[in-house]
């Protein structure tokens, strides 16, 4: 079984809109981790933000903050400046900097598998379409400076702040697996692919965007290409389609 180019393609290293995408979870906050006094904060108040667009750039201050200070480090004051409100403001939608932070790898995650919207979107009669786009979105995510620097901050909090660690990987590779894991059985409810381990077919997949590539990110050496990050993508969806193939 071939693989054959979408418009999707090439790899751009940029984040492109996913229309089939699936995100069903609703995330919890943090409320374990050593506080400071300068995380100390009201509880956060429930529900959609009533100014999405001072909520945005609250998150994206705090992404810029995280990926150069480590969550340790990085200031809520600083990062309310940068975003233009008041520290209140900023614990006025998050509990604190940890929760902040689970947000932040929430966002990013979203980015992968869409939202709400793209639940029914991904098409189980056609897997190929839907692990390009999937694959694009995750190969673009682990490539992005940005991103690398939360990984680093987090590998080197762990022990010291394990509540940090719970958080990425619930809002990270947890979502993603388990959300991937449940197309999977659709796809295999389908007939398009048989799938007897779901989230473990899952787990393969992205963990074939987390080789030579990623590394490499992580240490500051020179990434791939988007000729590689191109092929990198194709010969992924090839295995997992010739892999998990109906049988007739």
């Amino acid at each position: 079984m071939t693989v054959e180019a979408t418009t999707r393609l090439p790899y751009t290293g940029r984040s492109s809109p996913v229309s089939v995408m699936l995100y069903t979870r609703l995330s919890s906050t943090l409320n374990q981790m050593p506080k400071t006094k300068d995380d100390a904060a009201p509880k956060s108040r429930r529900g959609r933000p009533r100014d999405p667009e001072r909520y945005q750039r609250i998150l994206e201050a705090a992404r810029s903050h995280f990926c150069a200070h480590g969550l340790e480090r990085a200031s809520v004051e600083a990062i309310a400046a940068d975003a233009g409100v008041s520290k209140m403001t900023v614990y006025s939608h998050f509990a604190s900097k940890e929760g902040l932070f689970e947000a932040v790898i929430r966002e990013r995650t979203e980015r992968v598998m869409g939202g709400l919207a793209g639940v029914e979107a991904l098409d189980p009669k056609q897997p190929q379409k839907a692990l390009l786009a999937i694959g694009e979105q995750f190969l673009t995510l682990t490539r992005e400076e940005d991103a690398l620097g939360q990984f680093r901050s987090v590998y080197g909090a762990a022990g010291a702040q394990p509540e940090a660690c719970r958080a990425f990987y619930r809002q990270g590779a947890e979502r993603l697996i388990d959300d991937l894991a449940e197309y999977l059985r659709r796809a295999d409810a389908a007939g398009t692919l048989k799938v007897r381990h779901p989230r473990q077919a899952a787990d393969l997949f992205l963990s074939m965007f987390l080789g030579d590539g990623h590394i490499r990110g992580l240490l500051m050496l020179d990434m791939p290409d988007a000729r590689e990050n191109r092929a990198l993508l194709r010969e992924a969806v090839r295995v997992l389609m010739v892999a998990y193939a109906e049988v007739a």
